[in-house]
């Protein structure tokens, strides 16, 4: 299992801060979230997400992957 982290206003639309999530792939782990978490499809796709401590774009395998987070865009000031 994969423990997901959501942060800000991630949390917020998947109504919780954290999850373990089983998905093979990155992908898969992203459409699955949105299914169970519909708000999140409007964030999701601006969000940074880390994997294993590493920003990543593409879609890979999540085989040994211990932690994700999920990042929105934040606004300085």
């Amino acid at each position: 299992m994969t423990r997901v982290r959501y942060f800000a206003a991630a949390a917020e639309a998947a109504g919780t801060d954290a999850e373990e999530r089983s998905e093979l792939t990155l992908d898969a782990l992203r459409a699955a979230a949105v299914a169970e978490h519909p708000a999140l499809a409007g964030i999701l796709p601006r969000c940074a997400v880390l994997v294993d401590g590493v920003r990543t774009d593409d879609d890979r395998p999540l085989d040994g992957v211990e932690l994700i987070d999920v990042l929105p865009p934040f606004a300085g000031g």
